[in-house]
């Protein structure tokens, strides 16, 4: 008898065959699936905004999803994944007998690793041609040093993205440092002096979690300069690796 398939952390999932009908409650991935098996996604998150025509049964937010309504869509696989969904949700979930493929990424090499895995062994199918172009373009070494960077991810009070994150791997690849890239808080509290001083190179201020905007978020900094910038291109693994290579690069 054949073994059954793992998840990033270990978990046994229990499918019969590649997964039919699957409800997503990570917005990157969703983007991933609707875009590669739209007609075997059947459920997904409110904050899962790409593509912008997806049209699926909404199950509520990351933190907080309807689990009855879940449930009520009968899928054969869940996924989530470690830092954005709560283990007590996927507890709950498992308790009621619905597989779940919960997915734990800290790098860019963990994100090509998870998906690739993802896609054979829990859907059975190949690497689509975005998750291909991805491993080709980040495959290399770290670009040349570039400076050193801060993101923060909300305002008061200020959070900023720190060690053992996929943003902070997905910026050093590209020549930043994170100037923030220490200690065990992944995204600690910091006061704006922390961000707007003269051994910053550049703060970049994207439009999620927090949206910071022209009118929010630059006006606060007078002594480094601020770059607004697509929080997707820093934060979701999927089809977007593609694109925050070739824009971010620049």
């Amino acid at each position: 008898m054949a073994s059954l398939p793992v998840d990033d952390l270990g978990a046994e999932v229990p499918l019969d065959g590649p997964a039919r009908r699957i409800v997503s409650l990570v917005p990157s991935i969703t983007e991933a699936l609707a875009s590669d098996v739209p007609d075997r996604l059947v459920g997904a998150t409110d904050w899962c905004t790409h593509p912008g025509d997806l049209d699926v049964t909404r199950v509520r937010g990351t933190k907080n999803p309807d689990l009855a309504a879940i449930r009520a869509l009968a899928p054969d696989l869940v996924v989530a994944n470690q830092e954005e969904n709560r283990e007590l949700d996927v507890r709950r979930l498992r308790a009621d007998g619905v597989a779940v493929w919960v997915t734990a990424i800290e790098t860019v090499p963990q994100a090509l690793a998870s998906l690739t895995r993802l896609y054979d062994e829990a859907l059975g199918l190949a690497a689509p041609p975005w998750l291909t172009r991805a491993h080709q373009l980040w495959s290399g070494p770290p670009a040349e040093p570039r400076g050193r960077v801060a993101v923060p991810v909300w305002r008061d009070p200020w959070l900023v993205v720190g060690p053992r994150t996929y943003t902070g791997d997905l910026l050093h690849r590209l020549g930043w440092s994170n100037a923030h890239d220490t200690g065990t808080d992944r995204y600690p509290k910091v006061d704006l002096a922390e961000l707007d001083r003269a051994d910053l190179d550049l703060v970049l201020l994207p439009d999620e979690p927090y949206v910071f905007t022209a009118d929010d978020g630059p006006e606060a900094f007078t002594r480094v300069p601020t770059r607004l910038v697509s929080g997707r291109l820093l934060t979701w693994y999927g089809p977007a690796m593609v694109e925050a290579h070739e824009t971010l690069s620049r």
